[in-house]
């Protein structure tokens, strides 16, 4: 019989699951801060205040699995660092850790590959492989403080993968990360960033959770984005700002668009009046991004142009602005190691 990720279980499952082993309820908060808690325990051995018996019988029910760092890289700019993760069953995926003022964020993965399409996107191009489960979403941070001896401030669900192409495993990824028992944090240091899946969003706005809501959206027409994301084929600029507004209207929570600019695709002075009149009255932001060289793509950013589109939109009553590039001498944008890696 396999054992069972106790990682990927949230408290209340843990509280079940060792009833049923005929522990009482107090048991779980014990386990479960050994788990996520100050050194995180790696081994059921390590748990220290429960007793010897009760650690062999969670051995053979439980596994504590955390992914392996085969290769490492540290900008020589910026000091981002980035991990090429190795999963239990010899999958890849990316993790980066980026120096800001209020802090380190960490970018994370979600999935071994992605579905989505995109064609500007290097996850996109090896295929989709599977889904993460949430304890290989979660261990990304705890495995990457432990390698670089930092305390992660703030989660960017942007790496590998469709977040919400994963919804059940992120909402309890997030449920686990959040517990008050565990390492509470709250979920306003938290950005999860869609291509557009507008069922999923809804959903995500019933749950009035305060993270903040990233849109990828990268063009102000139909045929441009169906161009360049698959998904718009299914919902829309129109259906997908209508779920955003949704989203906002449920939560109280502005939502950032990000717009990657791409030399002669939509980096003109009409894509810029197109985007303000989608965008106007919305409580939102929208981030400008350079497009990330692919080598297997033809798609590129004039230098000054993410700051001229800023421009253009700050003039026409948008708030927006560029976000800082880091980690560009270590191809920190997500896909690109693990493809090489895996080459």
């Amino acid at each position: 019989m396999s054992k069972i990720d106790i990682l990927s279980l949230g408290f209340k499952e843990l509280e079940t699951a060792l009833r049923e082993m005929g522990e009482k309820p107090f048991r779980a908060g014990q386990i479960f801060k050994w788990l996520h808690c100050g050194d995180r325990v790696k081994s059921f051995e390590e748990m220290t205040d429960i007793s010897k018996e009760l650690r062999g019988r969670l051995e053979d029910s439980f596994e504590i699995v955390y992914p392996k760092a085969v290769r490492k890289l540290v900008s020589k700019k910026d000091g981002t660092r980035k991990i090429l993760f190795e999963l239990s069953d010899n999958n890849h995926v990316e993790t980066v850790i980026m120096d800001y003022r209020h802090g380190k964020s960490i970018c994370v993965s979600t999935q071994v590959g992605c579905k989505m399409g995109c064609t500007f996107c290097a996850s996109t191009i090896a295929g989709f492989k599977r889904n993460l489960s949430p304890s290989e979403i979660l261990t990304q941070i705890y495995s990457a403080e432990n390698e670089c001896g930092v305390h992660i401030d703030s989660v960017v669900l942007m790496g590998i993968g469709e977040p919400l192409d994963n919804y059940d495993n992120v909402v309890k990824f997030l449920g686990i990360l959040s517990h008050p028992k565990g390492r509470n944090m709250s979920l306003r240091h938290v950005s999860l960033s869609t291509c557009g899946i507008v069922p999923r969003i809804k959903e995500l706005a019933e749950l009035r959770s305060g993270l903040t809501l990233s849109v990828s959206l990268h063009n102000t027409t139909n045929e441009g984005r169906s161009a360049i994301m698959p998904v718009n084929r299914r919902y829309d600029i129109n259906e997908l700002l209508d779920a955003c507004r949704e989203y906002t209207k449920a939560t109280g929570r502005r939502i950032s668009f990000e717009y990657a600019v791409i030399d002669g695709v939509n980096d003109s002075r009409e894509d810029a009046k197109r985007l303000a009149k989608l965008l106007d009255g919305m409580i939102c932001h929208v981030n400008i991004i350079p497009v990330n060289p692919v080598k297997e793509r033809d798609y590129h950013s004039k230098k000054g142009s993410a700051a001229a589109f800023a421009k253009q939109l700050e003039s026409l009553g948008i708030n927006a602005t560029v976000r800082r590039t880091l980690g560009s001498d270590i191809d920190a944008a997500c896909g690109q190691l693990r493809r090489e890696y895996e080459i």
